[in-house]
């Protein structure tokens, strides 16, 4: 973020000579400390506000933005509950998790598993993003037999996960489904390697965290590459680009190597683009930046932390909002816009097994055109086609049968 900041600012043209000032509040995974860091930014006119970063906090910052009309704009807080008709200022800049649900209960039916079971920390994303799973599977005459609930955020202990990772080996489906925070995550896999849940015969689907992990910390550290061999994992698609070759080079010098860049952190950088994009139309539009005092908060002054009689509307959000929404660009992570449903344009997946030596791409999932051996950018040019026939993915891994890999199992058997 702090990267596009710069590259926008170097740029007199784009904002007429006014700079783009980003300030960070990190608060640590608590839900309160996002509220209290959230007031605080309003407090000085903030025209908006990229975050939160879970969508617990969105649901509740949300009303914020509808009443102080600043548009709050999250490329992690991807609950597909966030309705654009309650919450109209929160706007999703990656691809929500109604997609990544679609690409997993298409997969299920795709290899033929009629059931699965589901492990996931209990909170608003997670959960929502289950029962979503559920419905896409149902649709697909699959379902979900057991949802194993554990913990929100990083409060589940290793006692948690091996109590409900017991039951699910008392359960007949070996298909599991993992949609988790990280920390969360690898619990699991280190406790299910110790109670034999890694070997041949089961098979792990696991949302994009774990792809996060592996592009954040290569190479792993050992126990843990060794505790998630052979599972099949979620990675959000963003095309091949010179563009994007450059970044990746120049974020390992400013990072100097210390942690990789995901996905999400070139949706990090494009929604920095996005809003500086909305505000160059919103000035050459002829607007000014003006807030307005809410006289209901008059009386709600005092000191220290907070002072809510600061919070003001600001009057040009809703005009900016629209062109948040109106704005097409080329960036990091492709061609970016939005739907008329404010969708991100084009949302698609990896689809990797994870190996001994890092992983193998087995095939692409998009919204467009389902699974496929080929880059979904490739198909957009021709027309749409979900017919079963036209779904494909990889099975070149069955050297892997030692392994936990689900592509041992051809597409009409069932381990259940």
């Amino acid at each position: 973020m702090k990267a596009a900041e710069d590259d926008i600012n170097s740029d007199p043209s784009l904002l007429g000579g006014r700079k783009l000032s980003i300030n960070m509040h990190d608060s640590n995974f608590s839900g309160f400390m996002g509220i209290i860091g959230a007031l605080q930014f309003l407090e000085t006119d903030t025209v908006a506000v990229i975050g939160p970063q879970t969508a617990g906090m969105a649901h509740v910052l949300s009303h914020l933005a509808n009443e102080l009309q600043v548009p709050f704009l999250s490329f992690t807080a991807l609950d597909p509950t966030l309705s654009p008709l309650q919450f109209p200022y929160f706007i999703q800049t990656a691809p929500n998790d109604l997609f990544q649900m679609t690409a997993i209960a298409d997969m299920v039916s795709y290899y033929g598993w009629s059931e699965v079971t589901v492990v996931f920390n209990d909170d608003d994303q997670n959960r929502n993003s289950i029962n979503v799973l559920g419905d896409k599977l149902a649709e697909r005459r699959c379902k979900v037999s057991y949802k194993a609930a554990l913990p929100p955020d990083t409060k589940a202990t290793r006692s948690d996960v091996q109590d409900e990772l017991a039951k699910i080996l008392r359960m007949e489906s070996r298909v599991i489904v993992l949609n988790t925070f990280n920390i969360t995550g690898l619990l699991v896999f280190d406790v299910a390697k110790g109670l034999g849940m890694m070997e041949n015969g089961f098979v792990w689907i696991v949302t994009s965290w774990l792809s996060t992990v592996i592009d954040s910390a290569s190479p792993l550290p050992a126990k843990i590459a060794n505790s998630i061999q052979g599972v099949l994992a979620l990675r959000p698609h963003t095309p091949d680009s010179k563009r994007k070759r450059d970044f990746v080079s120049r974020w390992n010098q400013l990072s100097n190597g210390s942690i990789g860049l995901n996905p999400y952190g070139l949706y990090a950088y494009d929604t920095v683009w996005l809003l500086a994009h909305a505000l160059k139309s919103f000035f050459d539009q002829g607007n000014t930046i003006s807030f307005t005092n809410d006289s209901r908060l008059g009386g709600m002054g005092g000191g220290g932390y907070l002072n809510l009689g600061a919070l003001s509307i600001f009057d040009g959000g809703s005009q900016l909002l629209k062109n948040i929404l109106q704005t097409s660009m080329t960036g990091l992570t492709g061609p970016f816009r939005f739907n008329r449903d404010r969708s991100i344009l084009h949302p698609s997946y990896d689809i990797i097994n994870v190996l001994e030596t890092g992983y193998q791409q087995v095939g692409y999932w998009s919204n467009y055109s389902g699974l496929s051996v080929v880059p979904p950018e490739t198909l957009y040019g021709k027309a749409a086609n979900r017919s079963s026939s036209s779904q494909h993915l990889g099975n070149s891994l069955s050297q892997f049968s030692g392994l936990a890999s689900p592509l041992c199992f051809s597409p009409t058997e069932k381990i259940l």
